[in-house]
């Protein structure tokens, strides 16, 4: 409950929290002058924003030696194995965790999860008929489902970005990472066919980075 409480504490500052939804969306570890440079901040500014969301474990460092000339550069990246933020029932890990050691007990396969998650996907996008576009539709279902999703777009801007700042599913990966991966997609690319004018050009999962990311490109 206190490491939890300290999570939010630290993603209850605007500035703090727009960071981490901009190394949410990076493909790749970033250091702390392309964040400054990326947000219009100064890295006086970013660096003690990275160090606090660090030391809650929100965020993981890799240090590139420079040979001996200079400081080693710090380049930042969330962490695999962040803290949850608690939003999810207390049952809900607990009933995912048997659902999916039942899905593979009766020898269910990631392709079985991905069109169940396809069918799901189809079917919520009901909720969004007043949407004006497929990625504001997603962006929505995500966060509605607790992915916290943050938008960004390619540098030639024809294909939208979303990361998955959070990943409900994220205590089952390590072990379940077929099923659990698989399902997600389906549900995402379910969703992004039904709505009809866009279509996913990438899905990374954990697997490739440390928060998910799929593009979109408008049809």
């Amino acid at each position: 409950m206190e490491q939890r409480l300290d999570v939010l504490k630290t993603l209850g500052d605007n500035t703090r929290y727009a960071i981490y939804l901009e190394l949410a969306r990076s493909p790749r570890p970033v250091s702390t002058a392309e964040v400054a440079e990326t947000l219009s901040l100064h890295p006086n500014t970013v660096r003690p924003h990275l160090d606090r969301m660090r030391d809650v474990g929100l965020l993981s460092v890799d240090i590139e030696s420079r040979g001996g000339v200079g400081r080693p550069q710090h380049r930042y990246s969330l962490a695999p194995d962040a803290p949850s933020l608690g939003f999810e029932p207390p049952m809900m890990p607990a009933l995912a965790s048997m659902l999916v050691r039942l899905v593979e007990q009766v020898g269910g396969t990631g392709a079985d999860a991905y069109e169940i998650g396809r069918d799901q996907g189809r079917a919520d996008v009901v909720r969004y008929a007043d949407a004006r576009s497929c990625v504001e539709a997603l962006v929505a279902e995500l966060d509605r489902t607790g992915f916290d999703p943050a938008v960004g777009a390619t540098e030639d801007g024809d294909t939208a970005l979303v990361a998955f700042a959070h990943c409900p599913f994220r205590s089952l990966v390590d072990d379940h990472a077929d099923v659990v991966c698989s399902l997600h997609r389906g549900m995402v690319e379910g969703f992004v066919d039904a709505m009809g004018d866009a279509e996913v050009t990438d899905f990374r999962t954990l697997a490739h980075h440390p928060s998910c990311q799929v593009a979109l490109t408008t049809r």
